[in-house]
């Protein structure tokens, strides 16, 4: 990648993760450039939450656009911390995403260590270089000597020298990053809508196919089930405890890990969007197997399904074998004589057994769908033939999709790889954009 020229002149900092500089800027401790702002909260501060993608923000808002909950401090508000509009705050996570920025006054956690920049300071540069892939590497080096209950803090933070250009140019890399980073989250939000929009698509073709066939002149009539609307008047309406064999819940005890194990456990993170992710499985021994598999052993074209966490997600078993239940899964044990696996899956996730599901769940994300809630899903029932059918229409249209959603979410992470890059190369002096600010 090639973003402009490097500066005229460089020094060498004898700094690993710098190495080399331009020469008319300095290397500095962190000390020198931000002091410990200990300032209790004031009265009337509104709480503060750190967050890695958004920096320090107002925790009732991070709630309501996130639709998420942190955890709140309900006592020993004596504790808390003010901090001041551009104070910069070390967070428990900082290690691993940087140290976060705050826009606006409030109080914040004891746990956390507030920061108020001296003159030197040019907030915007500083809010880059410390999110910047270089810094979080080498601060993540100081985490390592890390004692049991201690947190990151300013000792850590004080281990990692900074660059510190001149305050014309810190503005200046400021100013050009702000500019080049919004274009780039530009393309990044389109590439979400699109793999919105196909999502959206995909989950449309699913339900159409799975509730009114494929031939567009059938003739249709009421299913005489609610989630389920009309359905083509030959087909008929069942439920999913009446089409396979045995619905059989996990053992309820949490499973042991063992990494050297032949045996692998099936986890609710296993499954999404129709599909198994083995790398969220993990391994066992065959002593736990068997305690995991004396209800049911799981085989190929079997159907795995969530109760929770998240409740609803579901695939066909793949060609594996050794495989077992973890937590909160259940297992659909099959009979394609009477009702294909495929179908099943995907009519779970057509938008009629969507809003099934999330009336058992109060439309709660983090519920818990009950045995006899998943007998009880309802599905229309087509002939086999119909089936084999809709379950070729589906496979071919759907990879259609996931292939576009695929190559989305791979533009992606290259514009999020160049993004990083590009804030790395300007705020360590590698390239010099003086000259492309107007």
């Amino acid at each position: 990648m090639n973003w402009g020229d490097p500066y005229p002149a460089y020094q060498d900092t004898g700094v690993q993760w710098l190495q080399h500089i331009p020469q008319q800027w300095a290397v500095r401790s962190p000390k020198t450039l931000f002091a410990r702002h200990r300032e209790p909260a004031h009265e009337g501060d509104r709480q503060l939450t750190a967050s890695q993608a958004d920096g320090v923000v107002y925790q009732d808002e991070f709630m309501e656009a996130r639709g998420a909950k942190v955890v709140q401090v309900i006592e020993g508000q004596a504790g808390l911390k003010h901090v001041s509009a551009g104070d910069f705050v070390i967070s428990l996570r900082s290690f691993q995403g940087g140290i976060e920025w705050s826009a606006g006054s409030g109080k914040i956690s004891p746990a956390y260590t507030v920061l108020s920049p001296r003159r030197e300071v040019v907030e915007r540069y500083f809010v880059y270089l410390l999110k910047s892939h270089g810094f979080i590497q080498e601060l993540r080096s100081t985490s390592n000597q890390l004692r049991d209950g201690q947190s990151l803090g300013l000792d850590h933070f004080s281990q990692v020298p900074l660059p510190l250009p001149p305050t014309n140019e810190q503005v200046a890399i400021s100013r050009f990053l702000d500019r080049e980073t919004a274009k780039i989250d530009a393309l990044v939000a389109k590439q979400e809508q699109l793999i919105t929009t196909l999502r959206e698509d995909r989950t449309a073709t699913i339900t159409h196919a799975v509730t009114k066939g494929l031939d567009p002149d059938v003739e249709m009539k009421d299913s005489g089930v609610e989630w389920l609307d009309h359905i083509p008047s030959h087909w008929e309406t069942t439920r999913l405890g009446w089409v396979v064999d045995r619905i059989v819940d996990c053992a309820h005890s949490t499973p042991i890990a063992h990494q050297e194990g032949e045996y692998t456990v099936v986890r609710s993170g296993s499954i999404r969007d129709g599909k198994y992710r083995p790398e969220y499985s993990f391994q066992t021994n065959r002593t736990v197997y068997l305690e995991r598999v004396e209800r049911a052993v799981p085989t190929p074209g079997d159907i795995f399904f969530t109760r929770e966490a998240p409740a609803g997600e579901a695939c066909v078993i793949p060609d594996l074998s050794n495989l077992c239940l973890g937590q909160r899964m259940v297992l659909l044990k099959t009979n394609d004589t009477v009702y294909l696996s495929d179908l099943i899956v995907q009519a779970i996730y057509s938008r009629s057994i969507r809003a099934y599901f999330d009336v058992q769940l109060n439309g709660s994300t983090v519920g818990n769908l009950k045995m006899d809630r998943i007998a009880k899903t309802p599905l229309p029932y087509p002939p086999i033939d119909e089936q084999r059918r809709i379950v070729a229409f589906l496979n071919e249209r759907c990879t259609e999709i996931d292939v576009l959603i695929d190559k989305a979410n791979d533009a992606i992470t290259m514009l999020h790889e160049y993004r990083s890059a590009l804030i790395t190369e300007a705020v360590t002096g590698k390239i010099d954009v003086r000259g492309a600010v107007a």
